[in-house]
């Protein structure tokens, strides 16, 4: 049996509510006396961060805010959060929101050590750092950051650099399915189908697929897929949004300790180039990969598919597996996200150099994908998708 290295939360509430009734006296349990709460101006705006500040507060604990995060966040911004930590002397780093404002405050929380910027540690060995306690709360279902160990940032070119430690895994990860309910229906599907490629993409890793995570992919990617079209047509189902946040944090927990593979890998010069959402260029790359991947993957995509499609019991391990991708493009087309790289402003002039930035970037994505894949076969998943 190949050993494993296994790595999640201390702690982890799943409640609604929880955020207001339950943060202020984490933090205390922390001894923090000054917490900085690193989110986005659409956070606040929806009053998420009051209602956190409020707990904090009432608890005896002094509240500085960091509302510039933005998508993809730049070096300068998550430099300009640790400024702000620093000059605060901040004890207790909390993440609120989606995915970019959890990765700037993982780093944040690292900022008692001797570093100026965030170029000074990216390739650095971090096993002996410092880490202040981190709380997570995310306000989406997809991601995963509030689980995992890794942030992704983005460098001064443009490309998309990860700090992958243990030492930045949240202490506490605060599920407050409350904090969805007033998500818009673009952004619920391209979290929720994030979500899901995690699961698969930890299901199927060539390197590091093990017995843990594919148990918690299972798990996840059942929640996750029974109710994502209760979530798109009636948003404001608590039960159903607390069901696909903490299948979101069960695909995080997985796909962390197993990895993602070439959705991934396909997906990131989207975002980098075109800005598009991560988890919408996941979803719309997912099919043609996971297509290709039939070959070597079908057995496992098949094991997945009857876990959530009662029929694929009866199934051969081919007709499960190609159920399953077609289940999947079905969601996509029914989600009201574009799913054609055209609709997107993006034409087949483009493909060489989207395929160039996979293979010479992110081939520690395709040396994890089932599938061994070349530079021609990455141009032909994106024209299949054109």
């Amino acid at each position: 049996m190949t050993g494993i290295e296994f790595y999640s939360n201390g702690h982890i509430i799943s409640e609604a509510g929880s955020m207001r009734q339950k943060l202020g006296a984490l933090a205390k349990q922390y001894a923090a006396t000054s917490a900085v709460i690193i989110t986005d101006a659409g956070i606040t705006e929806l009053g998420y961060v009051d209602i956190a500040r409020q707990s904090l507060q009432d608890s005896g604990v002094k509240v500085t805010v960091f509302d510039d995060v933005v998508a993809d966040p730049p070096i300068a911004v998550v430099n300009q959060a640790i400024e702000m930590a620093r000059a605060y002397q901040c004890d207790l780093v909390i993440g609120l929101g989606g995915g970019s404002s959890i990765d700037t405050a993982k780093i944040v929380a690292l900022y008692p050590n001797d570093f100026d910027s965030i170029n000074d540690i990216l390739d650095a060995d971090l096993s002996t750092f410092k880490k202040l306690p981190l709380f997570a709360i995310p306000t989406t279902a997809g991601t995963g950051a509030e689980s995992t160990f890794v942030s992704v940032i983005t460098a001064e070119d443009g490309s998309k650099k990860a700090i992958y430690t243990p030492k930045i895994l949240p202490d506490v990860a605060i599920l407050d399915a409350t904090l969805t309910l007033k998500l818009p229906r673009h952004i619920t599907a391209a979290t929720a189908l994030d979500a899901m490629v995690h699961c698969i993409e930890a299901y199927t890793s060539r390197t590091k697929k093990n017995a843990i995570s594919d148990a918690l992919a299972l798990q996840g990617l059942k929640m996750l897929w029974q109710n994502f079209e209760q979530v798109l047509n009636q948003g404001d189902d608590l039960e159903a949004r607390a069901e696909m946040l903490l299948g979101s944090t069960l695909a995080g927990i997985a796909f962390v300790n197993s990895s993602v593979a070439a959705v991934h890998g396909l997906s990131y010069p989207l975002s980098i180039n075109f800005h598009i959402p991560h988890g919408h260029g996941n979803a719309l790359v997912m099919c043609p990969v996971f297509s290709f991947n039939l070959p070597e993957a079908a057995p496992h995509y098949a094991e997945l598919a009857r876990t959530v499609i009662p029929e694929a019991l009866a199934m051969t391990d081919l007709e499960a597996a190609t159920a399953f991708i077609a289940q999947l493009k079905s969601f996509l087309q029914a989600s009201g996200l574009k799913y054609r790289l055209s609709a997107l402003d993006i034409t087949e002039n483009d493909i060489p150099a989207l395929a160039d930035i996979v293979v010479n970037t992110y081939a520690r994505l395709i040396a994890t994908n089932p599938k061994d894949i070349s530079l021609e076969e990455v141009r032909a998943m994106y024209k299949e998708v054109l």
